[in-house]
């Protein structure tokens, strides 16, 4: 176990620093000097000159880049060409809305898919198993930014059940503010991902409820329950698992949406003003940050597969790997 976490935290590392460079290429390449944002319209050569030497854009892009890494390897993530405040700071600032939002639609839609899958699977011949398989696809097409539309229409104005966005000036101060202002935003990312979820808790159900394991237990004398408690759970969380980390990576980062929707001061909405203002230390921060929180879920993801799955922790399988 300890070679493979090694190896894992190693190509962990190799992935966050090629991503890095992904990124700082990618950015370089949009058009616009990131001078501009120190600018007001109508700068002379000698102060947009004097602006590209202040923020280091002059220099080769060899040299920006050993810089930035320099700072990114002691957690500096610079500092805003507009605001001229630490990046870092105000990322983590907005990481306690973007999280919780992103635990707390992940939990539920958890909640929301397993026991639905699991009906549209055991009940796969029964009208209401085809009903739920049917709206699962369906709700895979609609946009999260509908469905946050029409949860604000019906439950915020005309039921004015919850808030229609926004997000207490305290942050966290007042819990129960606080949630209350996470309600629908919440709900709107769990529908969206539980629709997605129940597609494969319903196909890895199946999967186990035609396999010859469980009908040889059946036949032993187990009952359904005890079978599936013993033997179907564990095979069919394995392929589960590795699609509930790829769906809490893809809720992190759509988040952009969803907060631009609701209005919440979060993650995405940093995002969103960092590229209208083409502040460069705010959208390299906040993707970079992104980025390793996608590589954290995903290396997570593979380490709870080969804690549930014994085979994965056989020798030959393991030096495979």
């Amino acid at each position: 176990m300890v070679p493979y976490l090694l190896r894992r935290v190693a190509f962990l590392v190799v992935t966050l620093f090629l991503a890095s460079v992904a990124l700082f290429l990618l950015l370089r390449l949009l058009p616009g000097d990131p001078a501009n944002a120190l600018l007001s319209v109508g700068a002379t050569p000698q102060q947009i000159a004097a602006a590209r030497h202040e923020i280091g854009s002059d220099q080769p892009l060899p040299q920006q880049f050993v810089t930035w890494l320099g700072q990114v390897a002691t957690l500096n993530l610079g500092h805003s060409f507009v605001s001229t405040l630490p990046v870092g700071p105000q990322i983590a600032s907005r990481l306690v809305v973007t999280v919780p939002l992103t635990l707390l639609a992940f939990a539920l839609a958890v909640v929301i898919a397993v026991p639905v899958g699991f009906v549209a699977a055991y009940r796969s011949r029964r009208w209401y198993g085809a009903l739920l398989g049917g709206l699962s696809q369906l709700g895979i097409a609609v946009p999260v930014f509908w469905v946050g539309v029409l949860l604000i229409t019906v439950f915020a104005l005309k039921l004015r059940l919850a808030p229609a966005g926004g997000f207490p000036q305290d942050d966290w101060a007042s819990p129960g503010a606080a949630l209350n202002d996470l309600i629908l935003p919440v709900v709107t990312v769990a529908l969206v991902m539980s629709a997605s979820l129940i597609r494969y808790v319903r196909s890895a159900t199946l999967d186990v409820l035609d396999s010859d394991y469980l009908r040889t237990a059946r036949a032993l004398g187990s009952s359904f329950v005890s079978a599936m408690w013993r033997h179907g759970i564990r095979n069919a969380s394995v392929p589960v698992i590795s699609i509930l980390g790829i769906e809490l990576a893809t809720t992190f980062l759509g988040a952009v949406v969803v907060e631009s929707v609701f209005a919440l001061p979060g993650l995405g909405s940093m995002l969103v003003q960092g590229i209208a203002e083409h502040d460069y230390p705010v959208i390299q921060g906040v993707l970079l940050v992104s980025t390793f929180a996608v590589l954290v879920i995903g290396f997570l993801a593979d380490l709870a597969q080969r804690i549930i799955d014994p085979r994965l922790r056989a020798p030959h399988l393991a030096a495979s790997r």
